[in-house]
């Protein structure tokens, strides 16, 4: 009977480390199912955010509102007059990243102002998307990593106006 006992121990012991082994695999697989996942999240993102825009263009090319032009998401800072050229999104991020200061805005915080759940890995992956892509266009630097903020004023702006400072 101990014989038949041990055995028995012996082939639940093996079966522990079978599962074992392929517990592992299922979790690595797992990780690259995530960021798999999270990588085609930003890039449906992207999709619908520049189909609504395109969308919209249309719409003004429509009502004749605007003259057609080739537009953008977030149009370069050099081509704009102020902020209201921006999505109400984007205006709400300037507003946040403006907030912040010299400390920066950073995306998990950027996602809570959107609204989004700032929990998941791909809102919050959207959010730095869309803070990259305001740094991209000139409306906000990312002088350390993760953390945005307002560009400093051009010092050509702030020495026109004073006496000698100017060519």
């Amino acid at each position: 009977m101990r014989a038949v006992l041990e055995a028995r121990r012996k082939a639940a012991a093996v079966r522990v480390e079978d599962l074992e082994a392929e517990l592992e695999q299922v979790r690595a697989a797992l990780v690259e199912a995530e960021e798999v996942l999270r990588r085609r999240v930003i890039g449906l993102e992207q999709y619908l955010e520049a189909l609504a825009e395109e969308e919209a263009s249309a719409e003004a090319v429509v009502s004749q509102r605007k003259p057609v032009g080739p537009r953008r998401a977030v149009p370069h800072r050099q081509a704009a007059a102020g902020t209201e050229v921006l999505s109400v999104d984007y205006q709400a991020l300037m507003a946040a990243a403006a907030q912040a200061a010299a400390d920066g805005l950073g995306a998990r915080r950027a996602a809570v102002v959107l609204g989004w759940d700032s929990a998941s890995a791909s809102r919050v992956e959207g959010a730095r998307a869309r803070l990259k892509r305001l740094v991209e266009r000139g409306w906000l630097v990312e002088e350390r990593p993760g953390r945005f903020t307002l560009p400093a004023p051009e010092q050509d702006a702030a020495g026109a106006g004073r006496p000698g400072g100017g060519s």
